[in-house]
């Protein structure tokens, strides 16, 4: 809100150079801006009083969105890598998923690890677990498991996340 839509009694005003000038009415808040040639910007509406500035609008704007584009520069976005494994796996093909799932993690990724069942493998469920366990296991040293495995469908699947 700037300027006039500014509709409420009492507010906290701060000077164009960052200094506070005090607790004041909106009327004597927006004179002071006009004397100064600047705009007046609520820039804390749910404090009590509202804190309002003393500023050139669209400069303003401009260093906001500056400071949102710099903060959008510096958030690292985090992809779910997934790998699917069978449940009468051999070792040495596991120890290869291991190997990629190890990669995935040291990257910075989240790695879902599922187990497709096909057929009469459904049958064997419960008993195929160990299969995840051991995955979980293989890579403890430099992951975590951030969600147990869990049955959806006709696949077991559980996510695995790099610690910190």
């Amino acid at each position: 809100m700037i300027n006039e839509q500014i509709r409420d009694r009492e507010v906290r005003v701060i000077g164009e150079n960052g200094d506070q000038l005090g607790i004041m009415s909106s009327r004597e808040a927006q004179a002071l801006a006009d004397e100064a040639g600047l705009d007046l910007v609520k820039i804390a509406p749910q404090a009590t009083p509202p804190v309002c500035r003393i500023v050139d609008y669209g400069k303003f704007k401009y260093e906001q969105l500056r400071k949102e584009k710099e903060a959008r520069k510096k958030q690292q976005q985090t992809e779910i890598k997934e790998i699917r494994l069978s449940p009468n796996i051999d070792t040495n093909d596991l120890n290869t998923k291991v190997s990629a799932a190890r990669k995935f993690l040291s990257k910075g990724n989240k790695v879902k690890i599922t187990l497709r069942f096909r057929g009469r493998e459904m049958a064997h469920m419960n008993t195929t677990k160990h299969v995840l366990d051991d995955f979980a296991e293989a890579l403890a040293d430099i992951a975590v498991v951030d969600k147990a495995p869990k049955v959806e469908g006709r696949s077991m699947s559980m996510f695995l996340t790099a610690k910190k």
